[in-house]
């Protein structure tokens, strides 16, 4: 049988980990530079992470084209 490739690198998971912590907190801001409103949604939330995962340059897949 075989083994099953990562999807997602477990650093960005950490990243998706830490800004759901933000989240639960109520300190996660969206926005450049967090001058915008707080983050409302979980979804929201881990994109935040997924996107910060992005701009390090770890292993995330590309977005979804809507």
């Amino acid at each position: 049988m075989a083994k099953r490739r990562r999807r997602y690198s477990r650093s960005a998971s950490r990243d998706v980990a830490s800004e759901m912590r933000r989240y639960k907190r109520g300190t996660a801001k969206s926005g450049p530079g967090g001058k915008a409103g707080r983050v409302k949604s979980r979804k929201q939330a881990i994109a935040i992470g997924l996107s910060k995962a992005r701009k390090k340059g770890k292993k995330v897949p590309r977005k979804q084209a809507s």
